[in-house]
């Protein structure tokens, strides 16, 4: 059975009340996050890192990293009280990261400079290709 979240009376949903699938019609998230779906698609408009898949059917398809947000998103807006320009602020850096450039990028400390920066060059075309086959994926 799913059970939804209650952010302000203590009781918090465990990860064992979500049912365990890929992909999340819009009613059961808005059942899982206590949310009505018409703001669930408002705030798609309002944050760009929100994008749900689309099925066949034009449907929304949520992932399990798509209702993380949401619940983050919800608890900063309610619990924390910030305003949707303050979520969007600290989040976009936090979800866009994840997103945009799959790989953390380690400083690698080489005694010689030319050395240093030969490996950051080939650690830049790695992540601009990576980034590219990224895109042609999502299509």
């Amino acid at each position: 059975m799913i059970k939804p979240q209650s952010t302000e009376s203590g009781k918090k949903a465990k990860k064992e009340d979500t049912p365990h699938k890929l992909f999340y019609k819009i009613g059961e998230v808005s059942r899982l996050t206590s949310l009505e779906p018409y703001v669930l698609r408002y705030w798609e408009t309002e944050f760009g890192f929100l994008k749900p898949r689309k099925g066949k059917s034009k449907q929304r398809m949520y992932q399990k990293k798509d209702i993380e947000m949401l619940m983050e998103i919800k608890r900063l807006l309610y619990d924390e009280r910030f305003t949707i320009e303050g979520v969007r602020k600290k989040l976009s850096g936090k979800f866009e990261e994840d997103i945009d450039s799959p790989i953390d990028v380690v400083e690698v400390k080489e005694p010689a400079a030319s050395a240093h920066s030969t490996a950051r060059q080939q650690i830049e075309k790695i992540k601009s290709r990576l980034r590219e086959l990224q895109l042609i994926l999502r299509r």
